[in-house]
């Protein structure tokens, strides 16, 4: 399974940190020790379903506890039935150099 998220926290940072709310995302991701990948517009993870909906959650919340007074998480989710994919490879690979 693979899923991506995009924090949006109001406001995105702080006066001396820019993006220290999206850091702070991302960090949660990090180190969950699942592979990922991080974009200008989002963060892929892969991992099972059980791994990645208790990480969605968290990244959520570590961006409200990194001090950001809201945030909207845009969430997207693609799986199968029997939870063998689809990978980042399987869907962008033959695109990368």
């Amino acid at each position: 399974m693979i899923a991506e998220i995009q924090v949006l926290p109001r406001p995105v940072g702080t006066p001396d940190d820019r993006y220290a709310h999206v850091d702070a995302a991302i960090a949660v991701i990090q180190e969950s020790g699942l592979d990922y990948e991080v974009g200008g517009l989002g963060t892929t993870v892969e991992g099972t379903p059980d791994q990645l909906w208790p990480l969605l959650r968290a990244v959520h919340e570590a961006t409200l506890a990194a001090g950001a007074d809201g945030c909207m998480s845009v969430i997207k989710v693609s799986g199968s039935r029997d939870d063998d994919g689809p990978r980042v490879a399987d869907l962008v690979g033959k695109f990368r150099a």
